[in-house]
């Protein structure tokens, strides 16, 4: 079983940028499919963005495609979630997953993913 650890959360002001990390314990994280998920307070979980294991596809929320680049390193066990042109909005708790398999897809739903780490908070706000 993998363990997934989320780093690189912060407070930054509206238009900054911050990179995400999940490092990824315990198995070939290229075994694995990748999302990052996030949930503001009072609001239930939602989807970020998604990526096959070799990131041959990717998929975004559509209020942050084209802001935030999902990324992976699978020589380094680790996921990353580039965060450019931040909004109040972004403001959230961020959790990267992860899901076993065996096909090249990416997955969009929470429910389809087995691991999840413990979160980074992040902060948008002047």
């Amino acid at each position: 079983q993998v363990q997934l650890v989320e780093s690189g959360g912060g407070l930054v002001q509206p238009g900054a940028s911050l990179r995400l990390s999940c490092a990824a314990f315990g198995g070939a994280l290229s075994n694995y499919a990748m999302g990052w998920f996030r949930q503001a307070p009072g609001k239930e979980r939602e989807f970020v963005a998604a990526t096959s294991w070799n990131e041959d596809i990717s998929f975004y929320k559509d209020s942050v495609r084209g802001r935030f680049t999902i990324s992976r390193d699978n020589a380094k066990n680790t996921g990353y979630l580039q965060m450019n042109n931040l909004r109040p909005e972004d403001t959230a708790v961020y959790f990267c997953a992860a899901q076993y398999t065996l096909t090249n897809l990416y997955y969009a739903k929470s429910e389809q993913y087995d691991y999840w780490g413990q979160g980074t908070r992040v902060t948008v706000s002047s």
